[in-house]
């Protein structure tokens, strides 16, 4: 007797029905038997055409599109083509620019993931094709989760990042912006892994110079400042990328950084396994960063001259910019779009055949404004004094970071200093110089540097003594005398020119007690330097005595005798000689010594 090993009715699983009819019957084989038949029937009538399908509501696929947060429901690719195509008849349309939204973020995380070393150089051609300007949010957001995911790979996305910032500035701000963002968020929570991931990303960023040292040195800083075991060993983790860079660029600040290192071994508040680290760092630059250079080979594919490097610090006020990370819809989106062609065809030339095929695609709305100039794009002016403050910050970081003063004007020099803005330079480094405990002959040594290469920065340094002069007061005396002594050398060495007496005005009214003296410890440091003979040789040259006029005073005998009286008790009694003699000449041509000569005579 053979057993029937088929399962139980109940049991038996079954695709589910093509059709949504449903039969009430109390026998459920029987009513599976009869929904089957109606199913067939159903199919039959839709084959013959007697039952029309429902027609396709792109409107209605749209909304709930839109309504979606993300847009990255799954779709059907027939039902995509089908929207895509009801899209395509008004390119300004909100559903139009949500489908190429979508296709743009889709698009460059498939680019992001797959860049390497090998085709590194032809996966940034494709990426200048998508509309970096109008997904920057989305690149960022990309590049930042490929880079977190694959830290070996960090130096390849730095590199990314490095070629698109020569061309869009915008884009590679707003992701070192993020990066920046996201270390001091994840520092605040101790949130180690984030924390190593962006700092490793940040300090490849600063080796392709997209980052100034700046933030380096700082991050640096903050990690060492009160060092525990997992900022320590973020910040070895960090220095090993950097710190080659650093050692090259800014070998004063790099030492400082080992010092600290130093400290804290020696302190030996941290776990052994963090002390190793440490010693392991010493050895790594020991060894000169070997396994760590600076830009590892095939990835150095930006140009000095070409990278813009963007000073960012670790305590401003940072503009994230998260509303551009999802669609919104743009009412001049067609004309954005062009703009961003052009944009492109200057990038990537003429003879791109992506941009042909894709022009060809859409002849329709490119043919009507083919003929129409491009708009000029208007000049942002920053009235913020942003710029002027980071130009005062690297200037001051780069003469710091100087061993002599050869290096940092030869630093200096590689700044790139706007026309107008050359008094900053030399402010900064008159105050530099009034920040130390006693004067450095370092100071005026850059100053006699600068002002011996260009007349510009002649006349700049000569501007500022006007103006210390005029402010002298505000000054307390250390850095009172900081200041007349680098202005001191300024003119002993002739770096400056000797006509900016002219604003000395030396009589009881015009002069305080902090200008009277700055003009003494001036002048002898001129008498220093020169010797008592050259300099009374200078003050007597008739070539210049107009611009004497009021430092030695002869309109006035009550000025005459302050000038002669000031010279004197300071120890320069010998410039005073002529102002002697015109007060002995004015005294026997006055009325009353007339008088007495007449009575005399009698």
């Amino acid at each position: 007797m053979s057993r029937d090993r088929s399962p139980p009715a109940h049991r038996t699983r079954r695709s589910p029905s093509p059709t949504s009819i449903q039969v009430d019957d109390a026998d459920p084989v029987r009513r599976r038997e009869r929904e089957r038949q109606a199913a067939l029937r159903q199919a039959e009538k839709e084959v013959s055409g007697e039952v029309e399908k429902p027609a396709f509501d792109a409107q209605a696929e749209f909304q709930k599109l839109l309504n979606s947060r993300s847009g990255g429901v799954y779709m059907p690719p027939a039902r995509l083509r089908a929207m895509q195509a009801a899209a395509a008849q008004d390119k300004s349309s909100v559903e139009y620019q949500r489908l190429s939204w979508d296709a743009l973020r889709k698009s460059l995380t498939g680019i992001v993931n797959r860049v390497n070393v090998s085709n590194i150089k032809d996966v940034i051609p494709e990426m200048f094709q998508e509309n970096l300007i109008r997904g920057r949010g989305l690149f960022a957001r990309s590049i930042m989760k490929a880079q977190a995911s694959s830290l070996p790979f960090t130096p390849v996305f730095a590199a990314v990042v490095a070629i698109i910032n020569t061309k869009l500035p915008m884009v590679g701000e707003l992701v070192l912006t993020r990066l920046i963002s996201q270390f001091r968020r994840s520092f605040k929570r101790n949130d180690k892994v984030v924390c190593h991931a962006t700092s490793t990303f940040i300090a490849h960023l600063v080796n392709q110079q997209v980052a100034h040292e700046i933030i380096a040195l700082q991050m640096l800083v903050l990690l060492l400042e009160r060092p525990t075991d997992d900022s320590v060993e973020i910040a070895v983790g960090f220095l090993r990328e950097v710190g080659a860079f650093l050692a090259e660029n800014s070998p004063k600040a790099n030492n400082g950084v080992y010092e600290r290192f130093r400290a804290v071994l020696h302190e030996g508040a941290i776990d052994k396994r963090v002390q190793y680290m440490i010693e392991v760092l010493f050895q790594v630059r020991k060894d000169k960063y070997k396994d760590n250079p600076i830009v590892p080979e095939g990835l150095d594919l930006v140009q000095e001259d070409d990278q813009i490097t963007h000073q960012i610090s670790l305590d401003d006020e940072l503009q994230v910019q998260d509303g551009i990370n999802v669609f919104k819809p743009d009412p001049n989106f067609v004309e954005n779009e062009q703009k961003y062609k052009e944009i492109r065809t200057e990038i990537l030339g003429d003879s791109d055949e992506d941009s042909e095929s894709e022009s060809g695609s859409e002849e329709g709305s490119e043919n009507e404004d083919e003929d129409e100039p491009a708009a000029e794009k208007e000049g942002i002016e920053d009235l913020t004094g942003t710029a002027v403050t980071n130009l005062r910050r690297v200037i001051y970081l780069t003469i710091m970071n100087s061993l002599n003063y050869e290096e940092a004007v030869h630093k200096l020099m590689k700044i790139n200093i706007q026309e107008g803005q050359e008094i900053e330079l030399c402010n900064m480094v008159v105050e530099c110089c009034s920040q130390e405990r006693s004067y450095s002959n370092f100071y005026g040594l850059i100053g006699e540097r600068f002002s011996k290469l260009n007349r510009v920065w002649c006349e700049n340094f000569e501007e500022a003594f006007a103006n210390y002069y005029e402010t002298i007061h505000r000054y307390e005396t250390n850095r009172l005398r900081n200041i007349a002594r680098f202005f001191g050398h300024l003119l002993a060495s002739d770096a400056i020119s000797w006509a900016v007496f002219s604003v000395v005005k030396m009589n009881e009214d015009d002069t305080t007690s902090s200008s009277r003296i700055f003009v003494k410890i001036m002048m002898q440091e001129i008498t220093e330097e020169m010797g008592m003979k050259k300099t009374a040789e200078r003050f007597k040259d008739p070539t210049m005595k107009s611009n004497y006029e009021s430092i030695f005073p002869m309109d006035n005998p009550k000025n005459t005798r302050f000038s002669i009286n000031y010279f004197t008790s300071i120890g320069l009694g010998v410039v005073t000689e002529e102002m002697r003699e015109h007060l002995k000449v004015s005294r026997a041509c006055s009325p009353r010594w007339a008088h007495m000569l007449t009575m005399v005579i009698l």
